[in-house]
């Protein structure tokens, strides 16, 4: 991680650590840190949870009983680039991780975003939760 995205980090995990003893959701916590680092949803969540890239690869494994083959730290920058670059994530992914920040599949994407996606595959994430 670049020495300003690790400081973007830090600062997240201790606005967020003491927002959440304040009583707000990761939800609220997501939308105040976007006030100051403009970023993707999913990048957002990541930061509202606290987590580094390997602390979530570890946790959406221990969730999803797999290892290394289920997702790679670049591929999570990746899926948190898109749609400027990266590679979008698929619906499995998505709830996946929403697993892992504590919300739901929607919070993760732009309305944008969600508009690449399937029909049917937007009712889905509209629906998880």
């Amino acid at each position: 991680m670049s020495g300003t995205g690790y400081q973007t980090l830090l600062d997240c995990r201790r606005r967020s650590r003491y927002l959440r003893q304040h009583g707000f959701t990761i939800d609220q916590i997501a939308v105040i840190l976007n006030l100051d680092h403009p970023a993707t949803p999913l990048r957002l969540y990541r930061h509202a949870a606290g987590l580094t890239a390997a602390q979530t690869v570890a946790t959406y494994h221990r969730l999803a009983d797999t290892t290394g083959a289920g997702l790679r730290e670049s591929r999570l920058y990746d899926y948190e680039s898109w749609p400027e670059a990266g590679r979008r994530p698929s619906v499995f992914a998505l709830r996946l991780m929403a697993r892992v920040y504590g919300t739901r599949p929607i919070h993760l994407l732009t309305s944008a975003v969600l508009a690449t996606y399937s029909v049917r595959d937007q009712h889905s994430l509209r629906q998880d939760g």
